[in-house]
């Protein structure tokens, strides 16, 4: 890696920064004050947002993204403060502003809307009163404030908005309360509007939704948006411009459409190639991954900050502190702190992509079904009114697969996984098998090697795991249940199972509050794993990690499957997470089993068309990926009142007519050729399924273009 390096200049000419900008952060450093001394968190961090843009800002958990946008509310915590640069909001310098200018500036020149729109809205009060508070304190009198209110509702596609403002925040669906939280940012017309991490959680459909409000309202009204995100492809959807934040530095910036066709920096292409894109299977590759962790702040780091962790670096990288590289790109400049970022795309990858071998044996024909659910159904009765959560699903599990479970929120993905582990009884009729013997309705009935044979990894390991016990503890309990297992043995296999959730063993006397949010969630795997389950139910368990963690995660659990012939029943929102780890997938809708097949099938057609909607929601990094996005009329029904006939036709795009109001539609075999034996993909729509087939290919041709005609009824976004 000899020869002359290459010319070098400043992020930007700071001397530019005008009225145009909407926000302008020029050699911004921030500190916290940890254990008596100030660490730095962010670092001679410069960019800028121009008027009517998004940029976006990613990066790992703890790289600086949210303080970044605490700094520039000036609402840094007590122990945080702005020890160098200037942060100018329209114009207007934030740290030079008395106490009456910042609050007119928070109210009327810039607004934030953050991840949890549940915590950022008041449960006590109703949703009128909290919008039109922000419209009285950008000035607004009260009696016009809640006409606007109602204007606002209906701006973000709020249906009844009447009956919402009388509504309380938990009355109302996530997505719902993002809308609330949304309209109540824009209540001031802000020049800048800050998003956090506003769709982590969200289901496809509804993500979609909110983002197509965001680009909509941007367009409308010229507002900037900074939108803070770990999901590069919601970056890629929203953004023009995107920065990537490393450490608390800006490692890279640029058009968007350039940083993700040929990114310039290692860091930005280990993150690009955690993602589980499409096309992407556990069967034909592992997901590279990003080494190491992130330096503590305050490190005292001489050279380049990510040369512990990139496979390109040099004695020179671990020496020089690279500066910010500038050269010229398709849309713009493109800035790069790597003093090898010509060659950023050539960074080896971390470990061979070749698949361990399969140690399930298969040699005897098919393997043996482990799980089996026959017309399972869950009633409840909320105030004396009956609630179907889940209506005759009929699914079976095979030793050593994964059956990933998709759909909206409340469409019963949770529900039928308690229903499984034994947490919620079912209705009568219904059955559940476990290795061909009748399992009890209740885990409490269960004998303990049922119990140990199902078991549960949640979303947030925060709460499934006690905080005041060591790693070593938490998964010693769950291993000192095994009747085989005492003294010496437990800790032999404390030290297999932990090697094999790659855990290191100087993490065991840690407490959970003392690890990432990856080492939490290897921790909940283990317990899990401790009882050698036949089944383990993974309720989103890397929606709320880094996609550098999610990679390592999703590794993990393909190897323990191969390794262990474990099945998994898989649940996300993240569709190409389920579409990478999953062999088979099955759809729900409002508790009713809609479609069931091989991942492969289901994702490449034909579909039943709510799985075309679920499909045509997901962003990708592809910029030029035209797509038509299906969007869904209306809110999904209430299990109360579930429509008769099809249950999706009030919000079906392809809609028949009176027989898909009336009547229930069977299944139909989806399969080019299932003469050998039963068909193994099946969709429940009234439409034949070659005339599905028709209708979806028809609609996009090899260039991703519009070649036929949508249905009247469906609406679509070019």
């Amino acid at each position: 890696m000899n020869g002359p390096p290459p010319a070098s200049f400043p992020a930007f000419d700071v001397s530019k920064s005008d009225r145009t900008d909407a926000l302008t952060v020029v050699g911004l450093t921030v500190t916290y004050r940890m254990r008596g001394r100030d660490r730095e968190v962010l670092q001679d961090v410069s960019f800028r947002v121009r008027r009517g843009e998004a940029y976006g800002l990613v990066g790992e958990s703890g790289c600086g993204k949210s303080t970044v946008a605490m700094a520039a509310l000036r609402y840094l915590p007590r122990n945080g403060k702005v020890l160098a640069g200037k942060i100018i909001i329209a114009g207007q310098d934030v740290q030079k502003l008395d106490a009456d200018a910042l609050r007119t500036m928070r109210a009327n020149a810039i607004s934030m809307v953050y991840q949890d729109p549940g915590r950022a809205l008041n449960p006590s009060l109703t949703i009128a009163r909290q919008v039109t508070e922000a419209f009285e304190a950008a000035g607004v009198a009260r009696e016009d404030a809640v006409q606007r209110t109602l204007d606002m509702l209906r701006r973000v596609r709020i249906a009844a908005p009447e009956r919402v403002m009388d509504s309380y925040p938990h009355q109302l669906s996530g997505g719902m309360q993002q809308r609330v939280v949304i309209a109540m940012a824009l209540a001031s017309n802000p020049a800048l509007l800050i998003l956090d991490e506003p769709t982590t959680g969200l289901d496809a459909t509804v993500e979609a939704e909110v983002l197509d409000l965001v680009a909509q309202l941007r367009e409308e009204l010229g507002t900037a948006v900074l939108f803070i995100s770990h999901n590069l492809a919601v970056i890629g959807r929203m953004c023009e411009r995107v920065g990537v934040l490393y450490a608390g530095k800006l490692v890279e910036e640029g058009a968007t459409q350039d940083v993700f066709a040929r990114p310039r920096h290692p860091y930005t292409v280990g993150l690009l190639r955690c993602l589980p894109t499409a096309g992407r299977s556990k069967d034909t590759e592992r997901l590279d991954t990003i080494a190491g962790n992130l330096p503590l702040p305050g490190s005292a780091i001489h050279g380049c900050i990510y040369a512990d962790r990139c496979r390109l670096a040099d004695d020179r990288c671990r020496r020089e502190a690279p500066p910010p590289y500038r050269v010229g790109a398709a849309h713009g400049d493109q800035m790069s702190r790597c003093h090898y970022h010509e060659r950023a795309t050539e960074l080896p990858r971390a470990a061979s992509q070749a698949l361990p071998p399969q140690e399930t044996l298969r040699e005897n024909g098919p393997p043996a079904l482990v799980l089996r659910a026959e017309q399972l159904s869950k009633t409840f009765h909320v105030s004396g009114t009956p609630l179907r959560a889940v209506d005759n699903v009929s699914i079976d599990l095979a030793s050593g697969e994964t059956l990933g479970l998709v759909g909206e929120s409340g469409s019963g993905k949770t529900t039928l996984a308690k229903l499984m582990l034994g947490l919620l009884a079912p209705d009568p009729g219904s059955v559940l098998e476990l290795d061909g013997t009748q399992l009890a309705a209740r885990v409490t009935r269960r004998n303990d090697e049922q119990v140990k044979s199902l078991q549960i990894v949640f979303q947030n390991p925060d709460s499934a795991l006690n905080r005041a016990h060591s790693v070593k503890r938490l998964i010693g309990r769950a291993l000192s249940r095994l009747a085989a297992l005492r003294g010496p043995a437990i800790d032999e296999r404390l030290a297999t199972l932990t090697a094999a959730v790659r855990l290191p063993e100087r993490y065991l006397g840690s407490r959970t509050r003392q690890l990432s949010g990856g080492l939490k969630q290897r921790v909940a795997i283990a317990r899990a794993f401790a009882g050698e389950p036949r089944v383990v139910v993974c309720d989103e368990p890397t929606s709320a990690l880094d996609v550098s963690v999610q990679a390592a995660i999703l590794n993990l659990l393909a190897d323990l499957q191969r390794e262990r012939g474990v099945s998994y029943v898989f649940i996300s929102h993240d569709l190409h997470v389920v579409r990478y780890l999953s062999d088979r997938i099955a759809v729900l809708y409002l508790g009713r089993l809609l479609e069931i097949g091989p991942a492969a099938a289901v994702f490449d057609g034909p579909h039943h068309p709510y799985t075309e909607a679920l499909l045509s929601s997901v962003p990708t990094l592809d910029a030029h990926d035209s797509k038509a996005r299906i969007r869904l009329s209306g809110d999904l029904p209430s299990p109360a009142a579930l429509p008769s006939g099809c249950v999706f036709h009030t919000r079906c795009p392809r809609k028949l007519g009176a027989i898909c109001e009336q009547q229930d539609p069977p299944f139909h075999a989806a399969d080019a050729d299932h003469a050998g034996g039963p068909p193994v993909h099946r969709i429940r729509c009234h439409i034949p399924v070659d005339e599905l087939r028709v209708l979806q290919s028809a609609i996009r041709d090899d260039d991703g273009k519009t070649t036929g005609d949508a249905p009247e009824n469906a609406t679509r976004d070019e």
